[in-house]
């Protein structure tokens, strides 16, 4: 009998992303999973588009709800608690996987006796020419392999995770607008779960194409590292943002090591390494203003 799989996915304000994510989960090839979109309080069609491929679908997806609390932890800790499934898979609204995703992802976590899965998170530019923003992205977001060598964790975007630990560890903190991935994974490896890395499995993350785009990321981890502090003192890499570390630019040599495996030129490593410097005085300001509650940017 195979084992039962729930794959959870929070969507806000998304209608296009959640329709390709969930057209790449109703093909998957295992047998025995159910789809949870959670949608947490979209005001546009977002809602619409999952109703209509549920109605198509209703052998596979299931659909929630989280409208008390405007966070995408506090709309997967609603699919954890609706779903099901002994092994859950989380992957985020937009994303997209092969159809032997789920599949590849149980049998890893399977074989290798694993409580906790992470696997390559690759990032896909919207054409062959990708911009300076997309080439950005391409080389330094979701090294999965260093953050769970180096911090026990990855992203919630793209993992997989028995339903045993939860019972033992509890569930995603909901304060937290970033970061949540990683105080969860930390509580995971303190239990002493087995945590693994599956880089031989793909899920797909659009680019993002513009600066903007890069400023509105950088704010939210502002805000999450404001909140770690406050909620999760005992994490203790989360520094006062006020601290002269958060001031300082990063070290050229983590950004040449996050590097070392992508087709980087001198000048885009330049380039690149500004931009770093920027998005980090950003998150600063943003987690400064989070500490003294005020609001700023999206």
């Amino acid at each position: 009998m195979r084992t039962k799989v729930s794959v959870i996915v929070p969507v806000y304000n998304d209608p296009n992303g959640i329709q390709t994510t969930l057209e790449s989960l109703l093909s998957q090839e295992y047998k025995g999973y159910k789809i949870h979109p959670i949608d947490n309080d979209s005001t546009d069609q977002t809602r619409k588009v999952i109703h209509n491929i549920e109605s198509d679908h209703c052998n596979l997806v299931q659909s929630f709800e989280e409208i008390d609390i405007q966070s995408s932890y506090a709309a997967r800790n609603t699919g954890i608690k609706h779903s099901s499934g002994d092994i859950l898979l989380f992957l985020d609204a937009d994303m997209w996987v092969e159809e032997a995703w789920i599949e590849d992802m149980v049998s890893a976590l399977e074989s290798r006796d694993c409580d906790y899965l992470g696997c390559n998170v690759k990032i896909v530019p919207d054409t062959d020419s990708p911009t300076f923003w997309e080439r950005y992205e391409q080389a330094l977001s979701f090294p999965v392999e260093s953050y769970l060598e180096h911090k026990h964790f990855a992203p919630t975007c793209a993992l997989a995770v028995r339903r045993e630990v939860f019972e033992d560890v509890g569930l995603f903190d909901h304060n937290l607008e970033s970061g949540g991935d990683k105080e969860f994974g930390q509580r995971v490896h303190d239990a002493g779960f087995k945590q693994g890395y599956a880089g031989d499995i793909t899920a797909y993350h659009p680019a993002r194409d513009s600066l903007e785009e890069l400023r509105s990321k950088a704010r939210r981890i502002g805000r999450g590292r404001a909140q770690m502090r406050r909620h999760h003192p005992e994490v203790g890499d989360y520094v006062h943002p006020l601290h002269p570390i958060r001031f300082l630019p990063p070290s050229p040599w983590r950004l040449r090591r996050r590097y070392a495996d992508t087709s980087v030129s001198a000048s885009e490593m330049v380039g690149f390494y500004a931009l770093e410097y920027g998005l980090k005085l950003t998150q600063t300001a943003s987690s400064i203003c989070e500490t003294a509650d005020i609001h700023w940017g999206e």
